[in-house]
């Protein structure tokens, strides 16, 4: 099955980084500030990369525990980080690089498996329509405009530039399509997948890269769905079969490189959303947004090296783990891969955590970030509470015995060893 090292990596990183990178206030600043073509024009013209590294963003990645990556090609704004033969709206223009040739040589370098980005959407293109996610939505004349444009065209484009990317640079592993909005609004129709012809394009994917995962924002099903910027409750199940997902998260909110926003999140909310993500089947694609010059902001590299000695002390609790059918404790979530359960500890209780159901089904546990052994015991449910002695548990407990003292890592992880045939 196709996705069977994407269940397996667990996590993996996003890559955001275009014209927008150099503006510095958000990938949809160009939305947001409703800038005409002339007035974007400038990031094309001072579009200077000269600190984007791939290899060292694929060494990062690597460090972090990630096993994949996935660059933006191009974002809405239609800018290219390849040598497309279809425009010259591309970083090969601006500043001589095929950025997409770079990433993807690094990442092979590393053994990471190559994710491309690639929107269907392009506010730069003649003929894409103005719709209500548009630039120049509030100018009344682009509906008379857009009588003149040809949505045919542009989905030849379209096909041409992913035929392009898929048959130029190798084996690709995985494909994020962004985005479908096919209701109205504000006047304005919105864009479904007829408007990019969903069915072909998807064709197209398997006819060229037949191993390749795809994600669901064609507006047809594919392999896989994307819950953006919130941590689902429970594994995602729809009409009772279980889905492949990926939570695709920010560090501070915004995608591309945005200057002025400090609402990081923390390596230990950070952390937490991966365990959480694992505990329910899924995966986390955590972005980066590098600056105007392609390096990595430091705020960001402080992330994700505390993110990367967790995930070194922690990786088997995280890599090839998955979700575990057993109830958690109000402290934590459960990992499981093959006979061993890891209990991620969010709260760190005093002095014991009381496991439902596993009396007698575990051989062994220790703290994963050292190795260290915890005595576990059974308490007899009749037992009652005195002055210093707790009552007994419900039948059935394991009770795990801690130190007063936190190990000093971001979550501590208790790893189980089943029983067999558990």
């Amino acid at each position: 099955m196709r996705q069977l090292w994407f269940d397996e990596a667990r996590f993996g990183m996003f890559v955001h980084f275009g014209l927008y990178s150099g503006a510095a206030r958000h990938e949809w600043v160009q939305n947001y500030e409703r800038l005409t073509a002339e007035e974007y024009r400038v990031y094309f013209d001072h579009f200077d990369p000269d600190l984007f590294d791939a290899t060292a963003l694929a060494r990062r990645a690597k460090a972090t525990g990630m096993g994949y990556v996935v660059l933006t090609t191009k974002h809405h704004d239609g800018f290219c980080l390849w040598d497309s033969a279809l425009t010259d709206y591309t970083s090969v223009a601006a500043c001589g690089r095929d950025l997409v040739r770079e990433y993807v040589d690094a990442l092979r370098a590393e053994g990471l498996r190559v994710g491309l980005y690639h929107s269907l959407i392009d506010w730069h293109h003649p003929d894409f329509t103005v719709d209500w996610n548009h630039p120049r939505r509030d100018d009344a004349i682009e509906h008379e405009r857009n009588r003149e444009r040809d949505m045919g065209r542009y989905r030849d484009y379209l096909h041409g530039q992913v035929r392009e990317l898929l048959t130029q640079y190798g084996d690709i592993d995985y494909l994020f399509f962004d985005f479908t909005y096919p209701e109205e609004k504000d006047g304005w129709a919105g864009k479904g997948p007829d408007d990019w012809d969903g069915e072909a394009l998807l064709a197209l994917c398997r006819e060229l890269q037949p191993q390749m995962l795809v994600n669901d924002r064609l507006g047809i099903p594919a392999d896989f769905v994307t819950p953006e910027q919130y941590q689902p409750t429970a594994p995602i199940v729809v009409d009772g079969v279980p889905q492949v997902w990926e939570a695709c998260q920010t560090i501070n909110g915004s995608w591309g490189y945005h200057r002025d926003n400090h609402d990081q999140k923390s390596a230990v909310l950070l952390a937490q959303m991966l365990a959480d993500s694992v505990s329910m089947g899924g995966n986390m694609l955590l972005n980066i947004g590098p600056d105007g010059r392609g390096s990595i902001a430091p705020r960001d590299e402080a992330v994700l090296a505390d993110l990367g000695e967790w995930m070194r002390l922690h990786r088997d609790a995280i890599v090839g783990a998955g979700h575990a059918p057993f109830a958690a404790p109000r402290e934590g979530v459960y990992t499981r891969r093959g006979d061993r359960l890891y209990l991620h500890l969010f709260s760190w209780p005093l002095g014991y955590v009381h496991l439902d159901g596993l009396a007698d089904r575990v051989t062994y546990a220790r703290l994963l970030n050292d190795g260290s052994l915890l005595r576990t015991s059974v308490t007899d449910p009749a037992q009652e509470a005195t002055l210093m002695t707790p009552a007994g548990e419900s039948e059935g407990t394991l009770t795990v015995h801690l130190p007063v003292q936190r190990p000093d890592v971001l979550i501590p992880v208790i790893e189980l060893t089943l029983a067999p045939g558990d």
